[in-house]
């Protein structure tokens, strides 16, 4: 390695440590005690409707086909096999409840929600709004990010609920309409090898992701600097860190819980 390309590592590393302890620190003071209760309550109440109704339809949308798929696949699996046709139903829910709705919805949260609060964050600093704030003596990070947190920790994990249900209507249509197997057979494997620690795994994996979601994205907003390019650039930062930070967390949980 010559010593240009060590001296380039050696700066990246120094970088991702510099930013972990920012991202840590901001994270600190953010979850310090609110001065009023109200105003934060107010904001929170918003950013639940913004982040609960205004993502209902995609997650919806996601979480049928996705369902549907599962059981169509998981039904051309089980061709020529001695495995009960109702399998299809048990598979489609466990696997919606333990991995594919709190991941795939967080997933698509991350590209709607999180690209969203980098940009408003975003502008707030290119704006010196957030300077304006911090004059007045009023803590930004608590003011601006905690009714964000709040809210998705609020709101997320009643979405992969929807999410996962939605994705077992997604495959009870997929199997009914297109004969893979009869509703009697489909609720049978709904109802068959029932194990409600999965609903406590979903719960688990559904906050945590909801935190790294909305923590990053507002991280990659708060510290904007430059113009509408490096706007648009911390955007795409908070998508892509946040879908890679979920998928190692699903990875982490996966490995603790099962």
């Amino acid at each position: 390695m010559h010593l240009s390309e060590k001296a380039v590592l050696l700066f990246e590393i120094e970088l991702m440590f510099y930013h972990l302890g920012r991202y840590i620190i901001l994270i600190g003071s953010t979850l310090s005690k609110p001065e009023k209760l109200s105003m934060y309550w107010k904001e929170t109440a918003r950013q639940m409707n913004d982040i609960g109704v205004g993502s209902l339809l995609i997650v919806a949308l996601v979480s049928v086909f996705i369902g549907a798929v599962t059981a169509v696949q998981f039904a051309y699996q089980l061709e020529g096999s001695s495995i009960p046709p109702y399998y299809i139903g048990y598979i489609v829910r466990d696997i919606m409840i333990i991995e594919l709705a709190p991941t795939f919805t967080c997933l698509a949260l991350a590209g709607k929600v999180g690209s969203n609060m980098a940009a408003e964050l975003g502008g707030m600093r290119q704006k010196e709004q957030i300077d304006a704030l911090e004059v007045m003596g009023v803590d930004t990070s608590a003011y601006l990010i905690l009714p964000k947190l709040l809210a998705a920790l609020v709101v997320i994990p009643m979405l992969v609920v929807m999410s996962a249900f939605t994705g077992m209507a997604g495959g009870y249509m997929a199997c009914v309409f297109g004969k893979l197997v009869t509703v009697t057979e489909f609720m049978q494997g709904l109802r068959s090898f029932f194990e409600p620690y999965n609903i406590f795994m979903m719960q688990v994996k559904s906050i945590v992701f909801a935190f790294i979601l909305t923590s990053i994205s507002c991280y990659q907003g708060y510290y904007v600097k430059g113009g509408s390019i490096e706007l648009g650039k911390a955007s795409t930062a908070a998508v892509v860190l946040s879908n890679i930070m979920i998928l190692l967390a699903d990875y982490i949980i996966a490995l603790m819980l099962t």
